[in-house]
């Protein structure tokens, strides 16, 4: 049987999946990321910034960041993650 759908996702199991894409994949484009957390974690985790771009939660990326220990940098014009 199917694991059943979990309703109540956390910022820390966003903030995991982020990094386990990012090392499986070596980049973590921003597009997809936001399309990949709305889908399987939830609208919540999703902001439009001042920019007018949607983005990701401010708590994940904090724990991201905290995750991937300066080892990740975000690249403002590709608006992706890849590793340093």
């Amino acid at each position: 049987m199917k694991e059943a759908y979990k309703l109540e996702h956390t910022a820390q199991e966003v903030a995991e999946w982020m990094v386990r894409e990012l090392q499986s994949a070596g980049i973590l484009r921003q597009e997809q990321a936001v399309a990949h957390i709305r889908a399987h974690f939830g609208e919540r985790f999703i902001y439009v910034n001042e920019n007018g771009n949607e983005s990701i939660d401010k708590e994940v990326k904090k724990i991201f960041k905290k995750l991937h220990g300066g080892r990740a940098a975000w690249e403002r014009d590709g608006f992706f993650w890849g590793w340093v």
